[in-house]
């Protein structure tokens, strides 16, 4: 295989009688001859000979495209509706259609998981990092096994880039299962998997079979899907209950509660003494991290070249798993210290007229650290330009503000994805958490709600020495204001904004 060459699956076909049973248990009377050559839930997407689901969102009905669906060449409909008339092609009713897209599009592919050891992560941080590096520790020398990586930053087979859709952590069920037959077809061992809680509630996860699950910590986060912090938690829990292994983080303050949803056979990390593989003598340094990996009776000098304290958590966890897969870890150790990073993650982008640096931290957590690990030079300062989503959690739009102003020096509130939400209302939510820890505007942070001139704004207020943090974006391509998606990048904003600096 190329490396960096994409890949996609290769073309299949199986019989709509073959794939109607496999997936749903049963075959409807009088259904004719037909060759399945893809599923999908979107009309656009349909081919000459798909199944198409149609789904039943929030806002669209896929049943108003199910016309669309036949022009375009479906053999079947698939949906919740009692019967859908005038239709050419079979009408198959189903009472979940999020299940019933799964297990289509597993039948179809010929279920890869089953055929693969499928490493998950999940978790509320830390799930993209422990995952890329999950997947550089074993697709390491030619005798490690060859593994692959769903993640929302990166998606790999073997070294060779992989392409996905849309924004999400994890992607629709149609594509997870995708990915894991060309992983298979590939030749790979090992599927990195990483998990959200959206995608295990939705039913994109449902017919993966996992060999092994990584939880890396629980913080509230995405209430509003979820309904509570409970089914939050549960959602993540049943999440490792699935697995044969787990890996679980010693040091969080709901180990006790995943333990107890684990399978006999786990493996904790973290820096508690009770810890089965845990971190002593941490160095943080500018360029990278130090520590003493203490395993299997056995102390191990180890470097990771990030920042970010925290980001020793995301090791320990990847070494476990590693070890778990079998990997030893003379052999894993080695290649943690040329980890490449993670586009998006604690990403340093420019250093003149000052540091600026790209991190995904979009939740009250995930910011405190973020700022907690970033040490400016001396008399230096960091400045945070950060928001909060529309149509996601509002809960956390306050203490977003409120740790924004505590961690920095300076923030700047402006727009991450507002959606069809109102721009002014969200920033409004931010304000009123600076201003419950004391902060004054003017003074500890400013509003400035296009995200561009955001940028622009924090780094002319910076000065040699100072670090700037792009807080939420990450690795992120689109930009969503109203219904548009607006090309993005991150990276690139940062370090356009201080050339002009720097030009000037």
């Amino acid at each position: 295989m190329t490396e960096g060459a994409p890949v996609g699956p290769d073309r299949r076909e199986m019989t709509l009688h073959a794939v109607l049973l496999d997936a749903l248990g049963a075959v409807p009377d009088d259904l004719p001859e037909a060759v399945v050559t893809g599923v999908a839930q979107r009309a656009d997407q349909v081919r000459p000979g798909y199944v198409f689901v149609a789904r039943v969102g929030a806002v669209v009905d896929g049943h108003d495209f199910a016309a669309e669906a036949v022009a375009r060449g479906a053999v079947c409909i698939v949906g919740t509706r009692d019967a859908v008339p005038d239709l050419p092609v079979p009408y198959v009713r189903v009472a979940d259609d999020r299940r019933a897209t799964s297990a289509l599009a597993a039948a179809f592919f010929g279920h890869p998981s089953h055929d693969l050891t499928v490493a998950g992560v999940t978790g509320t941080d830390g799930k993209t990092t422990t995952s890329t590096l999950l997947h550089h520790l074993l697709q390491g020398d030619d005798d490690l096994p060859v593994a692959s990586l769903l993640s929302s930053a990166l998606a790999r087979i073997g070294r060779a880039p992989y392409a996905t859709e849309g924004h999400f952590t994890t992607p629709e069920a149609t594509e997870v299962q995708a990915h894991l037959a060309t992983a298979r077809d590939a030749g790979v061992r090992v599927a990195v998997l990483e998990s959200s809680s959206h995608g295990a509630s939705l039913r994109r996860l449902a017919d993966v079979r996992y060999a092994l699950m990584v939880w890396t910590n629980l913080s509230p986060e995405h209430l509003d899907h979820h309904g509570s912090y409970a089914a939050y938690r549960a959602t993540k829990s049943g999440l490792v209950a699935r697995a044969g292994v787990a890996i679980l983080n010693r040091d969080d303050p709901e180990y006790p509660h995943f333990a107890a949803a684990a399978p006999r056979r786990r493996t904790t990390y973290g820096r508690d003494p009770e810890a089965d593989v845990r971190a002593e003598d941490v160095v943080a340094g500018a360029t990278g991290l130090s520590f003493t990996l203490v395993a299997e009776g056995e102390r191990h000098p180890a470097t990771l070249p990030m920042v970010g304290d925290f980001n020793v958590a995301n090791a320990l966890a990847a070494l476990a798993a590693a070890r778990a897969l079998g990997v030893a870890y003379e052999r894993s150790l080695p290649r943690l210290a040329t980890f490449p990073g993670v586009p998006g993650r604690m990403q340093l982008v420019a250093t003149a007229p000052c540091s600026v640096v790209v991190d995904f931290a979009h939740t009250p957590d995930a910011l405190a650290k973020a700022l907690a690990a970033l040490t400016p030079g001396p008399g230096g300062r960091r400045i945070v330009v950060v928001g909060a989503a529309g149509e996601r959690d509002p809960g956390k739009r306050a203490p977003l503000g409120a740790v924004a102003v505590r961690g920095a020096d300076l923030a700047v509130f402006t727009e991450e994805d507002h959606r069809t939400e109102d721009l002014e209302a969200i920033l409004e939510r931010m304000v009123e958490g600076a201003h419950g820890v004391g902060a004054v505007e003017g003074r500890d942070f400013v509003v400035v709600p296009d995200r561009r001139a955001a940028i622009a704004e924090a780094l002319r207020r910076a000065a040699p020495g100072d670090v700037v943090v792009l807080a939420g974006k990450g690795h992120e391509r689109t930009l969503e204001r109203g219904r548009q998606a607006l090309d993005w990048d991150e990276a690139a904003e940062g370090r356009a904004a201080a050339a002009a600096l720097v030009g000037a």
